[in-house]
């Protein structure tokens, strides 16, 4: 704010006021990049909507600026749904080339379509006015940093709401998100067009800031700059857009120079080696790893004195510097330096103003609901893949507030049925039924808002999530506050965020993970992953809960907490399905086992009565290799 008072040059205030107009833009490529996990081109193409909304309805019908700074908001919003609805049905290097196309199109589109946008002779502006007076430099200065600290409070807002975490969500594991009730698909989407609103206004602004607006500057590179903006700065991180967005304004700049890139090369060289002997005293690398850095920031420097003039290097140099950060740097400067000190990522505080449910309450509101015996039936299910049967014809009714096991050997077709249930695989043929209505063709967040919920074979946490944050994934159903409640933080949102947090917190006591609330996910024990999977489900408020080995690969002391949990969960009438090869945990609690075989139901009935089943005998013990968890006890 203080910059152009203390500095006149307007040249300076021009390329701060770019750096400001970029890292809006940046904040939100970084919710697609850095949160979604999605690779998105067609930035600049978004960037220059936003910028030929605003020059049309300047220089066409005379707009003021407000209008023509919401115009260019809603209307690239709008390119972006356009764009993200048919492209992120697909994904990777698709996704990208997708996006690139329709960045190539726009450009394209701006330079033909000349009775709108005047065509390659571009359009010029002039600094806008604001409540009938006309902004000068330094004023228009600080109308882009007013909206840039507007967009960063709205940003980091949403990113730390239930919005955020569904976006994060996806990246961690879209199967799990689906499974949890955050459609993948929708929430993809949402992400798009929120970053596309930030995109049209720092278009926008770019108008007015530069004066003149032309097809040539939206192009591929300037969608590179900005993709390799938020990796070098550090993903999921303001401060990381803010510091990428001045090192692609600045660093061409600096290559300008050859003098000044004199001083700047050395100083990094210094820096690195500095840094490079601090990081092999304290044992944080190697010198075999520190080697390339140092003797790469020296070649830089000794190249700097070596050459007169930057023109014929300029371009090379600028990508072999981009190519070094984002190859060493890989959790960008502000990873960098938060490992370097040893700083962990900013955690929210705990909004803990209302009364926390109860842990009786806490672990499900669904669980009574409906007055029929049966939760669940299952009639003959076919799974098949290509010539495979992985379920042949099976029969399954499921009894409510019972524990249902589901036992067989590897391969059998187990955990096949629990996708087949949750609706990651829809059945060949067959018919489900979960509360008088069709499990058949719905999709998985939708199957998971009618009341299943899950645990997998494969834990599938969400690693970069706490804990808490985890079991707040669970709880995002209860959240009715939309866009506009959470960037203003109506009493609303406060509400429903503050009573997930004591829900959330409430499972986590349910499970014995309450001291863990704040740890990250990746970082817990396996067996305590396990537990954290189990009370994210809950927080579904789920009348049937599948658990899916949920004993694999724990300790005899895990096992014992886990079978008085699961009982618990049955003392609190939710349905459980369980498939577990530790035997001794199934004919513990089990009211009734179904074993499968080969894709067909061989046996059905009351622990003892299966156990002693010959076809049951026969399917482990019989020629088939015998894990010492699965035998019959």
């Amino acid at each position: 704010m203080l910059f152009p008072i203390g500095i006149n040059n307007p040249y300076y205030i021009h390329l701060l006021e770019t750096i400001m107009i970029y890292a809006i833009l940046l904040f939100g490529l970084d919710i697609v990049v850095g949160y979604t996990g999605q690779v998105s081109l067609g930035h600049a193409g978004l960037f220059g909507i936003g910028a030929y909304t605003a020059g049309v309805l300047v220089f066409k019908l005379g707009a003021p600026l407000m209008v023509s700074l919401l115009a260019a908001v809603g209307v690239t919003a709008i390119f972006g749904a356009i764009l993200a609805l048919p492209a992120l049905r697909v994904t990777g290097p698709y996704l990208a080339m997708v996006t690139l196309a329709f960045g190539t199109i726009i450009q394209i589109l701006i330079n033909e379509m000349s009775f709108i946008t005047e065509g390659p002779m571009g359009i010029k502006l002039q600094k806008p006015p604001l409540f009938g007076h006309k902004l000068d430099e330094r004023e228009f200065f600080w109308l882009v940093a007013v909206l840039l600290v507007v967009s960063l409070v709205i940003v980091h807002r949403v990113l730390r709401s239930h919005l955020g975490r569904a976006f994060e969500a996806l990246r961690g594991s879209p199967v799990a998100s689906d499974c949890m009730g955050v459609s993948v698909y929708r929430y993809k989407v949402y992400a798009f067009v929120i970053s596309a609103g930030f995109a049209g206004m720092a278009g926008s602004l770019y108008a007015y800031s530069e004066q003149y607006i032309s097809p040539n500057s939206y192009n591929f590179e300037l969608t590179v700059l900005f993709l390799l903006a938020v990796i070098m700065g550090g993903r999921k991180s303001r401060i990381g857009s803010l510091i990428g967005a001045a090192i692609i304004v600045l660093l061409p700049k600096l290559l300008d120079d050859v003098v000044l890139f004199r001083y700047v090369s050395v100083a990094l060289a210094v820096m690195v080696l500095i840094s490079a002997a601090v990081a092999v005293k304290r044992q944080k690398a190697t010198p075999a790893a520190m080697a390339i850095p140092v003797v790469g920031s020296i070649a830089l420097a000794g190249l700097a004195f070596w050459l007169d003039t930057m023109t014929d290097w300029r371009l090379s140099i600028f990508g072999v510097i981009m190519l070094f950060v984002v190859y060493y740097l890989q959790d960008g400067i502000v990873g960098f330096v938060r490992n370097a000190l040893n700083l962990r990522r900013p955690k929210p505080q705990l909004d803990v103003s209302v009364e926390g449910a109860s842990t009786a309450e806490a672990v499900s509101k669904a669980a009574g609901a409906g007055g029929s015996d049966q939760v669940l039936e299952a009639a003959g299910v076919l799974m098949q893949f290509g010539g495979l049967k992985a379920l042949n014809n099976v029969d399954l009714v499921v009894r409510r507030g019972t524990i249902h096991g589901l036992i067989g050997p590897n391969g059998s077709g187990k955990s096949t049925m629990m996708n087949v249930l949750t609706g990651i695989y829809v059945p060949t043929a067959g018919s489900l039924s979960f509360g008088g209505r069709s499990l058949v063709g719905r999709t998985s967040s939708d199957i998971a808002l009618s009341g299943i919920a899950r645990t997998f074979q494969n834990v599938q946490l969400f690693g970069e999530m706490t804990a808490l944050q985890n079991v707040q994934v669970g709880l995002h159903h209860t959240f009715a506050s939309n866009f506009f409640d959470v960037a203003v933080h109506t009493p609303r949102y406060r509400r429903e965020s503050a009573s997930a947090v004591n829900r959330a917190l409430s499972l986590l006591k349910f499970v014995g993970l309450e001291a863990l609330a704040e740890e990250e996910a990746r970082n817990l024990p396996y067996g305590k992953q396990r537990l954290l999977e189990i009370a994210r489900a809950l927080a579904l408020d789920p009348q049937l809960l599948l658990l899916d080995e949920p004993a694999a690969g724990l300790t005899a002391p895990d096992i014992k907490e886990l079978i008085a949990i699961i009982r618990k969960i049955r003392d609190h009438g939710i349905t459980v399905i369980l498939i577990e090869h530790h035997m001794d945990v199934v004919m513990s609690m089990c009211d009734t086992v179904s074993v499968l075989d080969f894709g067909q139901k061989i046996a059905e009935g009351e622990p003892a009565k299966v156990q002693a089943d010959e076809k049951v005998i026969e399917a482990y013990l019989g020629g088939q290799e015998t894990d010492a968890h699965a035998q019959p006890a």
